[in-house]
C-alpha cells in the first residue's frame, strides 16, 4: 500500500497506541470487553488509509492476547450468552482474511456459534444478554450484527442476511417513539423490569451512546448486506428517519449531542463526545457509500467542526484527548440502574474512554476521506 499522511483521526489512535500499548493491560482489568473491538476497527481504517504496518500489528497483537492457537478466547464464555462479546469478533474476521491463521476462524466460527443459540425475543430478536432476559438494547445492534453480516457474507448463506435485517426493524419497532422518531436505549418484552413503562415496555429515556450504537451498527451492517435484499431499502429508510429524529435533538450552537438527547434543557444534563463521535460516523460513512444525499455532508461537516471545539484538546506531547465522555450506563443488574435522567447524568465523564476514542478514529477518518 501507498503511505501517506492523515490528521487527527491517525494522531488519535497513535496517541491511543502510545498510552495503551496493550488495551487490555488498562481499566478494564484484562477482559474480553467489547470496546477494544472499537478502537481496533478504528485502526484498521487508518492500516488501510496509511498502509503503515504498525496499526495491522496492533490489532493483532491485541487479539492474539485473548486468543490461543487452538482458537480459545480467554476471558470468554458462551454460556453467559453476552453480545457484547460478539464485538471483537469484526477484527478477528481482518486478521483472518489477511494471515489465513486457522486459529482466528475457529475463534470467528465460536462467535458464531453464540449467536446459533443465544436466547431471543418471542419475535427473534436477540436478547442483550442471558442475565437480562427479554430485552432488545440500541447497543447490541453493533455489538452483533455488523460481525453476523460478514460473517454471512464471507462464510454464509445469503438466505441468513434475513435473520440480520430482521433484528434492526424489530429493535426499531419496539423501541420508538412515534412523537419524536427517536428511541428508547431499552425493550422489556415482558413489561415487568423495574426500569420499564409497565404499558409500553420502553426504558425511560433516550441515551445518546445507545442511539449512537444503533446508527454505527445499521451503516455497518448496510455494507455487507447485498444490494438486492428485500429490506434494504427499508433499512435505508431507517436510518434516515433515526438520524433526522437525531438531527432534530442536535445543540443548535455546538452542532453536537446531550446525554440525554432531548432534555438539554434541564440541569446537569451535557454535551457527550462518544455519542456525537459515533452519530458523525454513521453520517460520514453513509454519505460516502451513497445511504445519505449530500446535504447530510454539511451536517457532517457541522458536527466534526463541533466535536473538535467541544471535545478535543492536545497535550504538551502532542498526544489527543477526548474529553466529556460518560464511561458507562446500562439498567437493571445488580446496581439497580434505573433508566431515569437523574441516573444517565450521575455515571463518571471522564476522558479517552475506549469507547468514544474509538468513535472519534472512526468517525474522523470518515471525515478526512479524499
Amino acid at each position: 500500500m501507498e503511505t501517506k499522511t492523515i490528521n487527527l483521526s491517525q494522531k488519535m489512535i497513535d496517541s491511543v497506541m502510545f498510552i495503551r500499548p496493550l488495551l487490555s493491560k488498562g481499566v478494564q482489568n484484562d477482559k474480553w470487553s467489547y470496546d477494544y473491538g472499537v478502537v481496533l476497527k478504528g485502526a484498521e481504517l487508518i492500516w488501510k488509509k496509511t498502509g503503515e504496518q504498525k496499526y495491522f500489528d496492533y490489532m493483532k497483537k491485541n487479539m492474539d492476547a485473548f486468543v490461543n492457537d487452538n482458537g480459545n478466547i480467554r476471558e470468554y464464555d458462551i454460556n453467559h450468552f453476552n453480545i457484547d462479546h460478539i464485538n471483537n469478533g469484526k477484527v478477528l474476521l481482518t486478521l483472518y482474511k489477511e494471515t489465513g491463521e486457522i486459529k482466528y476462524k475457529k475463534a470467528i466460527d465460536l462467535l458464531r456459534r453464540q449467536l446459533q443459540l443465544h436466547p431471543r425475543t418471542s419475535e427473534g430478536v436477540f436478547w442483550h444478554k442471558k442475565v437480562y432476559p427479554n430485552q432488545i438494547w440500541l447497543d447490541g445492534l453493533y455489538m452483533g450484527s455488523p460481525f453476523y453480516a460478514e460473517y454471512v457474507k464471507e462464510f454464509g448463506q445469503e438466505k441468513e442476511f434475513d435473520d440480520i435485517t430482521k433484528q434492526f426493524l424489530l429493535c426499531a419497532k419496539n423501541t420508538r417513539d412515534h412523537k419524536t422518531g427517536l428511541l428508547y436505549h431499552a425493550f422489556d418484552e415482558k413489561k415487568v423490569q423495574p426500569w420499564c413503562n409497565p404499558e409500553t415496555g420502553h426504558s425511560k429515556n433516550f441515551w445518546g451512546r445507545s442511539m449512537g450504537w444503533f446508527v454505527m451498527g445499521l451503516v455497518d451492517t448496510l455494507s455487507f448486506l447485498p444490494d438486492t435484499h428485500k429490506d434494504r431499502d427499508t433499512l435505508l429508510v431507517l436510518l434516515v428517519e433515526v438520524l433526522q429524529a437525531l438531527k432534530n435533538v442536535q445543540d443548535e450552537e455546538s452542532k453536537v449531542w446531550y446525554q440525554v438527547l432531548n432534555k438539554g434543557d434541564l440541569k446537569g444534563n451535557y454535551l457527550e463526545a462518544s455519542a456525537s463521535c459515533m452519530i458523525l460516523y454513521a453520517i460520514a460513512k453513509g454519505v460516502r457509500l451513497g445511504y445519505l444525499n449530500k446535504e447530510w455532508a454539511i451536517v457532517a461537516n457541522q458536527v466534526y467542526k463541533g466535536i473538535i471545539d467541544e471535545f478535543i484538546t492536545v497535550t504538551t506531547e502532542g498526544l489527543i484527548n477526548l474529553n466529556k465522555n460518560c464511561q458507562v450506563a446500562g439498567l437493571g443488574g445488580p446496581d439497580k440502574r434505573d433508566g431515569t435522567f437523574e441516573y444517565y447524568i450521575s455515571e463518571p465523564i471522564i476522558t479517552n474512554d475506549l469507547k468514544g476514542v474509538g468513535a472519534f478514529i472512526l468517525a474522523a477518518a470518515e471525515m478526512e476521506n479524499d
